[in-house]
């Protein structure tokens, strides 16, 4: 089961929300708020899964709400739910902790496909989300700035020699795990071939 929370100003996006996943046995709405202070203090309560939050709300924008979360829950994946596809609102969210990011205009496959990959630990972001684009204008370190602090965990320890069985072993995640963070860590750093992730990896060593 995963438990999630929705942060969001307008009640009745919340109830739309509610009502397209209550046939989706799996996943389950345990709080909501419509402004980021009560959102922090429903997590904090709750303790979810997966936060799903605008990042435009009253009293607390969804990035500080963000930033608070992470540093008291770590291991809570938070996907940005919003109308911005601007480079700085996704960098913001990014820096903030977020490891989803989808538009509000994305459908409900899309939405529960983000919600059952960050729950995972893995990444989710929409296809409407110009990557590329917000990639070419970064360096080689704002790239790495794109990147999940699961996902520069294991560039660290790949760096170190690691095989994905061994860092799968050593973080306490599947294999498969580890490998979808490999895909996904070279479609955003824009490397192709096998070794290519690993001659990253190695010159940045000392940059995590």
């Amino acid at each position: 089961m995963i438990r999630i929370a929705i942060g969001e100003d307008h009640q009745s996006l919340i109830d739309g929300i509610a009502l397209l996943i209550q046939d989706i046995a799996h996943i389950q709405l345990v709080c909501s708020a419509t402004n980021g202070l009560e959102l922090v203090e429903a997590v904090r309560k709750h303790q979810p899964d997966v936060i799903i939050t605008d990042i435009r709300m009253p009293k607390m924008d969804g990035i500080q709400a963000t930033e608070i979360i992470k540093k008291e829950f770590p291991k809570i994946a938070v996907i940005a739910f919003t109308m911005f596809d601007q480079q700085d609102a996704v960098q913001q969210m990014l820096d903030a902790g977020a490891s989803g990011y989808i538009l509000k205009n994305s459908s409900l496959q899309t939405l529960k496909n983000a919600i059952e990959t960050v729950a995972e630990g893995t990444p989710f972001f929409d296809s409407q989300i110009d990557l590329r684009a917000f990639e070419e204008n970064h360096s080689a370190t704002s790239k790495s700035g794109l990147l999940t602090k699961r996902q520069l965990e294991i560039l660290r320890l790949i760096a170190q020699g690691k095989t994905s069985r061994e860092i799968a072993d050593e973080l306490f995640i599947g294999v498969h795990t580890v490998d979808t963070h490999r895909k996904n860590m070279m479609r955003i750093l824009e490397l192709k071939g096998k070794g290519e992730l690993l001659r990253y990896a190695l010159d940045r060593k000392y940059d995590f």
